[in-house]
C-alpha cells in the first residue's frame, strides 16, 4: 500500500502538478489525523473498560471486608456478653457485705 502512495506523490510532483499534489498531501494529513483520532478514542474506551473492571474488583473487596468486619464485630460482642455473665456469676459469689456496689445486674441482650 505504502509504494501505491510513493507512486502516486512522485508522479504528481514530477509532471509538476502542483495543485494536485497539494490536495493529496492535505488528504493524506487528513487520512493520518483521522487515523490518530480513532487509536486515541479506542485507547480512551479501552482504559474506562479496565477502569470499570479495576472498581468492580475493589465493590467485592469491600464488601467481603465489611461482611468479615461485621462477623468479627458480632463475635466479639457475644465473647463480651459471655465474660459479663461469668463476671456476673462470680461477683455473685461474693458475700452481699463485700460487694460493694449492689447496682452491678447488668443485663444485656444481642441484637444480632
Amino acid at each position: 500500500m505504502i509504494p501505491f502512495f510513493r507512486r502516486i506523490r512522485k508522479n504528481l510532483a514530477d509532471k509538476n502538478q502542483f495543485l494536485k499534489y497539494a490536495r493529496y498531501a492535505v488528504g493524506e494529513i487528513v487520512l493520518v489525523v483521522i487515523g490518530i483520532l480513532i487509536a486515541l478514542q479506542i485507547n480512551t474506551w479501552n482504559e474506562h473498560r479496565k477502569e470499570r473492571a479495576l472498581e468492580q474488583d475493589y465493590y467485592c473487596r469491600l464488601l467481603e471486608d465489611v461482611m468479615l468486619d461485621n462477623q468479627q464485630v458480632a463475635d466479639l460482642l457475644n465473647e463480651s456478653l459471655l465474660l459479663i455473665s461469668y463476671n456476673q456469676r462470680q461477683i455473685m459469689l461474693f458475700p452481699a457485705d463485700q460487694r460493694g456496689d449492689s447496682n452491678l445486674d447488668f443485663t444485656f441482650e444481642n441484637e444480632m
